[in-house]
């Protein structure tokens, strides 16, 4: 049970608030803690069981597992302001367990490729993997092209802070740098720089970590990921779950409240300021600022009210804009230790082509007889050291690729565990392809799984409310970056934006757009005074 939250079914909400934020992903919760800390009383809604959206985790008897969060760029370094925001928003409670320097494997068509730690350390292992003079200069372009993008990446998204008319003085200029990465195609960039399928396949082979695959991914998108690791991984103490733990009370110290149970309906609008939300059950509850974490589909397509949607034409202004990948993952639980079974830290990236474009069109014409375009497999009880001590003898892993949510439509209204026999044999027919795909790299395994779940892309909308499913929100695509409109202030007053669809994916994605979004509540720089507190408690010199 986590520590400082309440069902919405139990209690009765009679406190007033300053801020109401929909939604207890980390954006969410990140943003209400930095709020907190600043003597703010924020009211968190959750219409999930569990808080945390995709760093919570799921339980079944002798096993759990983390159902977004599987590591996260190396944030262990208390000098870097990643490792210094989540110190500032868990009261420096959380802890931060390294991956080993060859966290990511990637396997293409049998042979595995190394992902190492390291900026020099990195381009030095591509060039052993791939000799020759031609690979060696392609690689040099490509780093020289990452480092240029980090240089330029913070001021592009810094303009989504500003107000519309100083946008329109300074934006063009803020947006142009980045804007050049952003604005084209991994695959147009990197096929500039090589003709080498192979070593573009492996330059790409962490796309899943953004969900759109070079020839329609952002080539900003790429770069910013890839920086992100460049440094290495590191995987939470304690699992992904301890995140919400360590948040939730700030919150509440601060005469604060996260509820679950807690599903909005609607927004209150009244002459165009956000004045409150209306719960799924018809209550009312009201706030001077309304926050919604909930994606940016969903907060201007279905949460606001639909006069409001009409005078301000959201679905004209969202078009172009697509969501991205859903996908299935096979959470498997084994009675054994990591240590007798030989698991390790590092993750697996398994594609049986060296072209992620095509591979992905053969599986999505075909995805019940076509090999997956990807397959990602991950470890989780080797990666946090308080495992053995939580259930011992046991581990587990998570397997997940792409899926078509059309795949599953039709049992869309059913209920979980009542869709029926074909529903169960479609998924026992992926679970063991994904098993396969596990054996291997894990031959060792087989015989030896204890129990296994697949989840499906119904399981993600249920949880996010994303109509298809999607795991990282709007796809990140050129055409995203190009988009104007998706930005922290809305067209209606008093309603703001955070989450990855306002600054990028993932879990640092969400939860830097949440310092964005504090820093237009409290029209302060929040990155400044964040970095100012969090040095002066670890005791860091300038």
């Amino acid at each position: 049970m986590i520590e400082a939250t309440e069902s919405y079914k139990k209690i009765q909400v009679t406190e007033s608030y300053d801020v109401i934020v929909i939604g207890s992903g980390i954006s969410g919760l990140g943003l209400a803690a930095i709020l907190s800390k600043e003597g703010k009383r924020v009211l968190v809604l959750e219409q999930h069981y569990t808080i945390g959206g995709f760093t919570h985790v799921f339980k079944r008897p002798e096993y759990e597992w983390d159902v977004g969060l599987h590591y996260i760029g190396k944030i262990d370094d208390p000098n870097e302001f990643n490792y210094q925001l989540f110190h500032h928003i868990t009261n420096g409670k959380i802890e931060w367990e390294p991956m080993p320097d060859d966290f990511d494997k990637i396997i293409v068509k049998g042979k595995q490729y190394d992902i190492v730690a390291g900026r020099e350390e990195f381009a030095e292992k591509m060039k052993e993997q791939f000799p020759t003079p031609e690979d060696h200069k392609s690689i040099d372009q490509y780093m020289e092209l990452l480092l240029e993008a980090q240089q330029v990446f913070s001021m592009y998204f810094a303009e989504r802070m500003l107000p519309k008319f100083w946008s329109k003085i300074f934006g063009g200029l803020m947006k142009k740098g980045f804007g050049k990465f952003a604005h084209r195609t991994t695959l147009s960039v990197l096929s500039e720089i090589t003709s080498n399928k192979e070593l573009i396949a492996v330059l790409t082979g962490q796309y899943g970590d953004y969900g759109v695959a070079p020839a329609e991914s952002s080539f900003g998108i790429h770069c910013t990921i890839v920086n992100h690791y460049m440094e290495g991984a590191c995987f939470p103490v304690g699992g992904s779950a301890s995140i919400a733990n360590y948040i939730c009370p700030v919150i509440k110290e601060a005469g604060g409240l996260v509820l679950s149970n807690a599903e909005v309906a609607e927004i209150i609008v009244k002459k165009n300021t956000a004045v409150g939300v209306k719960m799924k059950d018809g209550k009312a509850l009201f706030a001077p600022k309304i926050v919604s974490s909930a994606g940016a589909m969903n907060t201007y397509l279905r949460l606001l009210p639909p006069a409001i949607r009409e005078k301000h034409n959201f679905k004209e202004k969202l078009r172009g804009l697509k969501p991205s990948v859903a996908h299935i993952c096979l959470y498997i639980g084994i009675k054994d230790t990591a240590e007798n079974l030989g698991l390790k830290k590092s993750n697996y990236w398994i594609y049986q082509h060296n072209d992620h474009d095509k591979a992905g069109a053969d599986f999505l014409r075909n995805p019940l007889e076509n090999d997956f375009p990807v397959v990602y497999i991950s470890f989780p009880s080797v990666k946090d050291p308080t495992w053995e001590d939580r259930y011992p003898g046991k581990s587990t892993i998570e397997i997940i690729t792409v899926a078509p949510y059309e795949l599953f439509e039709q049992w869309e209204g059913e209920r979980w565990k009542k869709r029926g026999d074909e529903y169960l044999q479609l998924k026992e027919k992926f679970s063991q392809k994904l098993l396969e795909s596990l054996y291997s790299v894990a031959p060792n395994l087989r015989g030896k799984i204890d129990y296994y779940e697949l989840s499906s892309p119904l399981s993600t909308k249920h949880f996010t409310n994303y109509e298809h499913g999607e795991i990282y929100g709007l796809a990140a695509t050129p055409e995203r970056f190009e988009h104007k409109f998706l930005r922290v202030v809305s067209p209606v007053k008093n309603l703001f934006l955070t989450g990855q669809d306002i600054l990028c994916v993932g879990v640092m994605g969400a939860l830097s757009s949440g310092v964005f979004t504090a820093s237009i509540l409290l029209k302060k720089n929040c990155m400044n005074s964040i970095k100012k507190t969090a040095k002066e408690e670890l005791g860091i010199l300038d």
